[in-house]
C-alpha cells in the first residue's frame, strides 16, 4: 500500500473498517480503508487517491484493506493502446444509433426508474412485504451513492429514439475518466449496453487526450468483475505498481493470498 502520510495525503485521516462479508468472493471477509474527512477530498486530491487504488461511492472514499486477501486489483484501460476485439466492435455497431446527453449530477425520476429495474433484474433481491419502505430506502441509497459527489462528476444519458436505455455516472480525474456506475435496460437479450458504455468512455477519453479509463476493481475469480480483462491492455495496481495484466486466457486461477 502507498504511504498515506505522503503529500498530498497528510491533511487526511485514514481508518480501517470492521470486517464484513465480501460481496464478491463467497466465504471471505473484507475490510476497507476509508479516507476522511470527505470535505477535503476535492478533485485534485481524489485524482491522487485513485492512482493509489482508492474509489468512491458518493462522498465515501475507500480502498480494499483485507487481512488475508488482495484479490481486488485497481484497474484502468490504457486508452492510446486499446484496440477493440470483434465482440466489442459488434457492440459498437449494434448501438451506434444511441444518442448521448451529458449533464450535471441530479436526481431524475426516469433515471431512478431505470436503476430500480436494473437492480431487480441483475441483483435480484425481492422486495419484502413492506415494499414501499424498501423502494424509499433504495431511492435514498441511490441519491447518496450516485448523485452526491464533491469532485468533478457528471451523468451521461444514452437514448434510442428518445427512449432512455442507459445511464453512466462518470468522474473526471486529472489523468482520465473514472467509471463510477452504469445501469441500463436489461429487457433486450441481444443488447451490449455495458460494453458500449465503456467503449464510449474510451472514445471520450481519447478526444480529451486523457491516458486512462479507470474501471474500479478487477477480481479474476468474480464473474461480476472479471469482464474488465476483455478491455486490453488493462493495467492493474499490484504491489503499488501499475502493470499490464497478462492475457486472461493465460492466467491461472487466482489464489486470493498470492498477491500478499
Amino acid at each position: 500500500m502507498a504511504n498515506v502520510n505522503d503529500f498530498p495525503f497528510k491533511s487526511l485521516q485514514f481508518y480501517a473498517t470492521a470486517p464484513y462479508a465480501c460481496s464478491y468472493l463467497e466465504g471471505l471477509e473484507a475490510r476497507s480503508q476509508v479516507a476522511t474527512p470527505p470535505q477535503l477530498i476535492h478533485a485534485k486530491i481524489y485524482s491522487e487517491l485513485i492512482r493509489v487504488g482508492f474509489r468512491r461511492s458518493g462522498n465515501f472514499t475507500y480502498r480494499p484493506y483485507c487481512d488475508h486477501c488482495q484479490a481486488c486489483l485497481p484497474s484502468r484501460i490504457v486508452v492510446a493502446e486499446f484496440v477493440a476485439n470483434r465482440s466489442q466492435m459488434r457492440a459498437q455497431r449494434r448501438h451506434s444509433d444511441l444518442t448521448t446527453n451529458i449533464m450535471p449530477l441530479q436526481f431524475i425520476q426516469e433515471h431512478f426508474n431505470l436503476y430500480h429495474a436494473y437492480q431487480q433484474s441483475r441483483h435480484a433481491s425481492p422486495l419484502d412485504q413492506d415494499g414501499e419502505h424498501t423502494l424509499q430506502d433504495e431511492e435514498s441509497q441511490y441519491r447518496e451513492f450516485l448523485i452526491h459527489s464533491q469532485i468533478d462528476s457528471y451523468l451521461v444519458e444514452f437514448r434510442e429514439q428518445g427512449i432512455l436505455k442507459m445511464v453512466s455516472v462518470i468522474d473526471a480525474v486529472s489523468d482520465g475518466l473514472s467509471s463510477v456506475y452504469t445501469f441500463y435496460d436489461t429487457q433486450d437479450p441481444h443488447s451490449s449496453y455495458g460494453t458500449y458504455g465503456i467503449l464510449w468512455q474510451i472514445k471520450t477519453a481519447r478526444e480529451l487526450k486523457l491516458p486512462y479509463v479507470y474501471l474500479g476493481y478487477y477480481i479474476q475469480n468474480s464473474r461480476k468483475m472479471s469482464y474488465k480483462a476483455k478491455f486490453k491492455p488493462l493495467e492493474a495496481l499490484i504491489r503499488d505498481t501499475w502493470q499490464v495484466l497478462p492475457q486472461s486466457s493465460q492466467m491461472p486461477p487466482l489464489d486470493p493470498e498470492s498477491l500478499a
